[in-house]
């Protein structure tokens, strides 16, 4: 999300699970493409009849869940929608059951992972989705269609009006471009080697990015956000992050009219956090840009992963550094993406401890609040600074976390931040619809004493064989997913069987 928008991380290396990139429930807006209303299939006072004991095992258990999931004290109730799925048409719902119950078996998880691979990776015409008509269409009616906006900014467009049909704030739309590197191949890069041949190869792969980040900042609309790769720009820039020195002025300019862009259009920059050998690096220059462009609103947004041990003590670099130039920190808060090619003891040595580390972040920043795990910088000031949020998760708890602490803040009319809820397209629909159907409820109540929460969607767009790369990394970062499509699945489930006793009754 950029690193992964909201990647929950095995930390326990040596399981031999593996994660089939296209067997998770479908997003909410392919289902869209084909049924534009969000009118439940079934009556809705029927929907009430079904509802009502599973609305009351819901408030009972999220108060209890907040309290797991945090140091601080049990919060309210946050969310208690029971049929959040209600909004995706039975064959939809359907298709997402049997797909998710399928990547559940193990012995076709692998063989799945190294078709993505290859295709990724093949040199061969004969398999390049991109030339190959019809490997083209079954990928692109299917896996395509599944996690990725478009190839062209027609279909983009669509898809972003799709998703705002439904009921979504925006979206956070990305151009995919996909650059991981080997132990070897971050070693080799040398920044003092430099020819004229190699010169203007740079200044084209500069051109090549922000042309498609350009493209990428006019199909998005006021108010939606855009993620953007420094590595994208190609070997320069990937040798000056390595080296943690300075961009190239080519480069500078370069960002300097995505930002302007940006910012005519209100439209805001995630910059996504990459590899522990190029995030430092990566942390100068957004710095450098939210300095200049987040005087009085965020615009531009660092990445915080917080599987990584460093990341409060970074964090708090950061705020006081905002709190000294008096601009406003924009944060993008996930878990993280590159477990399978970092060093393993960067992290959490659990999975509890970076849930515990994600969701102590998150309160502190909502409160405006050092505490817990994020403590002002020795010899800093307590003093928090502005700051924005968006809150990139697939897990439901830390969705609900942060919706129980907004509510409280106004019910006891509490200054709020800037926030947002977003998922990748194609995974979590159970999370991403839970906050839809609560913030349309509460929309049609309007009690000025609950939150009405903010829902985007993270889309990638970009020819088929761009997007195959991108659909690996989804594959390789979330190798507990197997976890999660469980959890997707008795959503799933418990959707299909709330029909069917409709039926029955």
């Amino acid at each position: 999300m950029e690193a992964c928008l909201c990647s929950k991380p095995v930390l326990r290396v040596q399981s031999k699970q593996v994660f089939l990139p296209f067997a998770v429930a479908p997003s909410v807006s392919s289902c869209n493409r084909h049924i534009r209303s969000s009118r439940p299939p079934f009556p809705a006072s029927k929907h009430r009849q079904v509802d009502q004991r599973r609305q009351a095992h819901t408030k009972r258990n999220v108060s209890s869940t907040a309290s797991t999931i945090s140091e601080a004290d049990p919060l309210p109730t946050a969310m208690a929608v029971s049929r959040p799925l209600s909004c995706l048409r039975l064959s939809a719902l359907i298709r997402s059951y049997l797909i998710t119950s399928v990547s559940s078996i193990p012995f076709l998880l692998r063989p799945s992972l190294s078709v993505m691979t290859f295709l990724a990776h093949t040199k061969s015409p004969v398999f390049m989705p991109d030339r190959n008509p019809i490997l083209h269409f079954l990928l692109k009616k299917t896996f395509y269609a599944q996690f990725c906006a478009g190839e062209t900014p027609a279909e983009v467009r669509t898809t972003i009006s799709d998703l705002k049909d439904t009921g979504y704030r925006g979206v956070i739309l990305g151009h995919a471009n996909e650059v991981v590197l080997t132990k070897e191949e971050a070693e080799g890069l040398d920044a003092s080697t430099e020819s004229l041949d190699q010169a203007a190869l740079h200044a084209d792969e500069i051109a090549i990015w922000r042309r498609n980040t350009v493209a990428t900042v006019d199909l998005a609309q006021e108010g939606d956000f855009v993620a953007l790769k420094f590595t994208g720009a190609g070997r320069q820039a990937l040798q000056h992050l390595k080296a943690t020195i300075a961009c190239s002025p080519e480069f500078e300019n370069a960002v300097h009219e995505i930002c302007q862009r940006a910012q005519q259009k209100g439209v805001k920059l995630l910059f996504d956090a990459e590899q522990a050998s190029l995030q430092q690096g990566i942390d100068n220059w957004t710095m450098y840009f939210a300095k200049i462009y987040n005087k009085e609103r965020a615009l531009v947004y660092g990445t915080y992963q917080a599987y990584a041990r460093k990341t409060p003590q970074n964090l708090a670099r950061h705020l006081e550094t905002a709190r000294k130039e008096n601009f406003v920190l924009g944060i993008k808060l996930v878990r993280g993406a590159y477990l399978g090619s970092d060093p393993r003891e960067l992290f959490w040595p659990t999975i509890e401890e970076t849930h515990a580390c994600y969701n102590g972040i998150a309160k502190a920043v909502l409160q405006r609040q050092y505490q817990g795990i994020l403590q002002p910088v020795e010899g800093g000031s307590s003093d928090f600074p502005r700051v924005s949020l968006v809150l990139a998760t697939h897990n439901a708890e830390s969705v609900r976390l942060a919706v129980a602490i907004r509510d409280e803040q106004a019910r006891n009319a509490l200054p709020r931040i800037e926030l947002a809820y977003g998922q990748l397209m194609g995974m979590a629909d159970n999370v991403s619809c839970e906050v839809l159907q609560t913030a349309r409820v509460r929309a049609e109540s309007s009690d000025a004493n609950v939150e009405i929460p903010r829902a985007y969607k993270y889309l990638v767009w970009g020819k088929m064989g761009e997007c195959m790369k991108y659909l690996l990394r989804r594959a390789q970062e979330n190798r507990d997913a197997v976890t999660r499509t469980v959890e997707a699945r008795r959503a799933l489930g418990s959707e299909l069987g709330s029909r069917l006793a409709f039926w029955k009754s």
